[in-house]
């Protein structure tokens, strides 16, 4: 495999681009939408509910193995089957009759999952210079957070004036367009040996993270949910998780060696993932929207307008600070870039629990933009960083595909935690600070286990050192 030349980067990162723009839009577009959806299907709330979290749980397991994939047939090849399947759920969802229908493409179009990590992976294929690497890696990552608001903006826009099947449509035209930039713009690669595909493994590890994912979505209805079902699904996640460490020890070519998962660079990594995630994400896609239009514990900013004090200028400060933390990393390190990122972000959350004492439209609005620098525009950009640094080059896939799939489950942990916390405690102001005070302890074992993750330079076998060596 050749590295691109500096002239092949701009068509490189525009295909990147993308590409993670047609998978942010699959993600973020349709929340907006929700209640037009639910009137123009006659469904309820509950129904259109489980549509997005049949998305984030497709996505999920479709992250787990689709970049280790890449590795064995193609990463470009996997990249565009993967646009291209999205597109056919976006057009099913579009001409869906009812809310089946719906369910259906919503999981299609969760193929898109891995889009950041693969194309991560391509970049450090075609982008040899660490530095340049790293101030990329920032730029791509930071769409991740969400466009700057302006995806769900423009949701509610099109939902409202030409309903919410244009949404689906303008989805699948960004679809087609990447596409035809990933092959145009990128260059195939794949890793140095390409084995077959272990798919006996595939199948138990995401049976295991399906049911969990599923199980915490579940408790997350707290006094509604069925907790027979949510033990039956736990059950179910542990035995899922056995029976794919048993695998991984007998099979020629096994998706993940259990030596690599043995090793701090896989467990360590992991775990700071899911912790971090469930510390925080919760608390900015929840608790903060949920005090500032609470009319009683907080200021009691409209629906219409909350999204402009909370989740446009979080995302937006993410998004404009991400390429920032990527060239710090370049100069002081991932990890050292990590820990100032976890930290920062829980300085942010203390000061949330300080000020659901007397929340304001402006405090609320400084904790939104302090945390999508710290979170958004730090951590979470060095984690999916770490986990394409730390990948060893003979299965570049398996870690960034691991790492996504601890997001997603930190995601579906954190609303069930964080909130249950709220519930129990809500006869205290709304129980905001609790479920907050939850979160910043996970962000102090986030930060502590931050510490167990080895620097990339001190790792021998990964791309880098490989070609040190």
């Amino acid at each position: 495999m050749t590295n691109a030349k500096t002239k092949n980067v701009v068509p490189l990162i525009a295909a990147l681009l993308i590409a993670v723009f047609a998978f942010q839009l699959n993600a973020s577009m349709l929340s907006p939408a929700l209640a037009t959806m639910e009137k123009e299907l006659h469904a309820t709330s509950a129904q259109i509910g489980l549509t997005q979290t049949a998305f984030f749980t497709a996505a999920a397991l479709f992250s787990l193995f689709l970049p280790r994939w890449g590795d064995l047939i193609g990463r470009r090849t996997v990249l565009i089957g993967m646009m291209a399947v999205t597109g056919l759920g976006c057009l099913v969802a579009a001409l869906a009759p009812n809310v089946t229908v719906l369910f259906l493409g919503r999981v299609i179009q969760g193929v898109a999952g891995p889009t950041v990590p693969l194309c991560l992976i391509m970049l450090r294929q075609q982008v040899p210079n660490e530095k340049q690497y790293a101030l990329l890696l920032g730029i791509i990552t930071s769409v991740n957070g969400g466009i700057g608001g302006i995806d769900a903006l423009a949701g509610g826009w099109l939902a409202g004036h030409l309903g919410f099947r244009s949404i689906f449509w303008v989805m699948a035209g960004f679809c087609l367009a990447a596409v035809i930039a990933a092959r145009v713009g990128t260059e195939e690669s794949t890793a140095e040996e390409t084995h077959p595909m272990d798919w006996k493994g595939v199948a138990p590890l995401a049976i295991a993270i399906g049911a969990l994912l599923t199980a915490f979505n579940e408790a997350g209805k707290i006094q509604d949910a069925n907790w027979l079902l949510v033990t039956a699904l736990l059950v179910a996640g542990a035995a899922g998780i056995v029976a794919f460490w048993k695998i991984e020890q007998q099979v020629a070519h096994p998706l993940v060696t259990v030596e690599y998962m043995l090793q701090r660079r896989t467990w360590a990594l992991l775990l700071t993932t899911l912790l971090t995630m469930t510390g925080v994400f919760a608390i900015m896609n929840g608790l903060v929207p949920n005090l500032a239009q609470d009319a009683a514990n907080g200021p009691g900013i409209s629906a219409s307008t909350v999204s402009w004090w909370t989740l446009t200028p979080y995302a937006l400060a993410g998004l404009f600070f991400g390429p920032v933390a990527g060239m710090l990393a370049a100069k002081f390190g991932y990890k050292k870039v990590l820990q100032v990122g976890i930290g920062g972000t829980l300085v942010g959350v203390i000061v949330a629990i300080v000020l659901t004492a007397n929340p304001t439209p402006l405090g609320l609005l400084f904790i939104s933009l302090f945390v999508g620098i710290t979170y958004a525009g730090i951590a979470n950009i060095m984690l999916n960083g770490l986990g394409i640094v730390l990948s060893p080059a003979d299965n570049q896939g398996y870690l960034p595909g691991m790492n996504a799939g601890a997001f997603n489950l930190g995601a579906g942990i954190s609303f069930a935690i964080l909130f249950a916390v709220a519930t129990v405690f809500a006869e205290g102001g709304g129980g905001y600070a609790a479920g907050m005070v939850a979160g910043a302890i996970l962000l102090v074992l986030a930060f502590c286990t931050s510490f167990l993750i080895p620097r990339p330079e001190t790792v021998s076998d990964t791309l880098k050192g490989s070609e040190n060596a």
